[in-house]
């Protein structure tokens, strides 16, 4: 005799076999009042994959969005925008679904106000030294936030991060100079993004720039020479004269500089004494670049051509021939690294655009986000 078993299903256990009831679930849900402009749209679908998707701010404006890879969830992938009302429909299969809401209005908005480089200041073809540089033009304090939205593209892959100065600076550098002949492009997507309580960005900014050739300048103060060198390659060894030291104030600054600027005139004056008083000077110099914030430029010295090369006579500042200054002016980049050693006096990190004085770990210590490798250019 065979014994066995069999199973005939029952109806009920028919129905649970059969795919589960098509839907669509929307976030905020429809009549939502006074959202935070910070908080993501998302749709989902059971049952069928998500059909069409429609999501428009105020005025008509599509919200950009991301699928899941098997379709069955969408997200906003950037804040709503303050005092804006929105509207979703979407579908999944035969389910039909809307939402309608609205975010509370900011108390106050922020603005990016300067954002380095720009062609006006820097060029857009820049040393491969160049920091991005943000200022805000009131103090942020959601720093993740702010990180969040700033995105940097490269043609080349760069790993780097942003830091803090101030809350209302930021700037980012790679953790290595930039390669050469790189094309970056900077996204602040700063409109609707939270900065503080009541407080949400108006706009966003982007900007685009090149990285030159690799240009780097390295001076030895004790040995008062420099050699530039291009892609590598010496290709002038100028003499110069450094600070006399003394006093403090006269020692020219060890370290990582970057060419801040390039001028065909300068006028020079004492930072810490007035005309009459003991330590003053006025003084027109010409082809200068200047390197720190404290005053010091590399610039043509007619009058101390004798100690180039031998002697350190100068306030703090570099002293170069004024053929050399005029060539040193023109094939110099904005974010060129001048590279200077042998002074007791170290450039201070937060003195003109002392960016590569700290080390990488210590620049990271002042990212919320502590990595910001850059995106391919698309």
């Amino acid at each position: 005799m065979v014994t066995g078993c069999a199973t005939t299903a029952t109806a009920g256990e028919d129905a649970t076999q059969q795919k589960a009831a098509e839907a669509v679930m929307i976030f905020p849900t429809n009549g939502a009042t006074n959202l935070p402009p910070e908080l993501p749209i998302k749709i989902y679908a059971s049952g069928a994959p998500l059909g069409s998707v429609a999501v428009t701010a105020e005025g008509g404006k599509a919200v950009e969005g991301v699928y899941s890879a098997d379709r069955t969830m969408w997200r906003s992938v950037r804040p709503m925008m303050p005092g804006t009302h929105y509207t979703v429909a979407a579908t999944a299969g035969s389910a039909r679904g809307s939402s309608s809401f609205s975010t509370l209005t900011a108390t106050k908005t922020f603005e990016i106000d300067t954002l380095l480089p720009n062609k006006d200041y820097t060029g857009l073809t820049v040393g491969v030294g160049m920091p991005i540089m943000i200022s805000f033009n009131t103090p942020v304090k959601d720093r993740v936030s702010i990180e969040r939205n700033l995105l940097v593209q490269a043609s080349k892959p760069v790993e780097g991060a942003w830091h803090w100065f101030d809350d209302k600076t930021i700037a980012y550098r790679p953790k290595k100079f930039w390669p050469p002949r790189t094309k970056v492009r900077v996204t602040a997507r700063m409109a609707g993004v939270r900065g503080d309580t009541g407080l949400y960005g108006g706009k966003d900014v982007v900007r685009d720039f090149t990285i030159g050739r690799s240009q780097i300048t390295k001076g030895d103060i004790s040995k008062h020479t420099m050699d530039v060198i291009r892609d590598g390659k010496v290709i002038r060894t100028i003499p110069f004269s450094a600070g006399k030291g003394g006093v403090w104030k006269y020692h020219t600054t060890s370290g990582i500089h970057l060419a801040m600027s390039r001028e065909d005139v300068t006028v020079m004056t004492s930072p810490d004494a007035g005309p009459g008083q003991a330590g003053y000077y006025q003084q027109t110099v010409y082809d200068t670049v200047r390197i720190s914030n404290s005053g010091e430029y590399v610039h043509g010295a007619p009058w101390s051509v004798g100690s180039q090369g031998n002697s350190n006579v100068s306030h703090g500042c570099v002293n170069i021939s004024p053929s050399n200054a005029q060539w040193y002016k023109d094939e110099t980049l904005i974010g060129d690294p001048i590279i200077l050693t042998g002074s007791p006096r170290q450039l201070e990190p937060t003195n003109g655009w002392g960016h590569w004085q700290p080390k990488w770990k210590d620049w990271l210590k002042w990212s919320r986000l502590r990595d910001a490798t850059t995106d391919p250019m698309v």
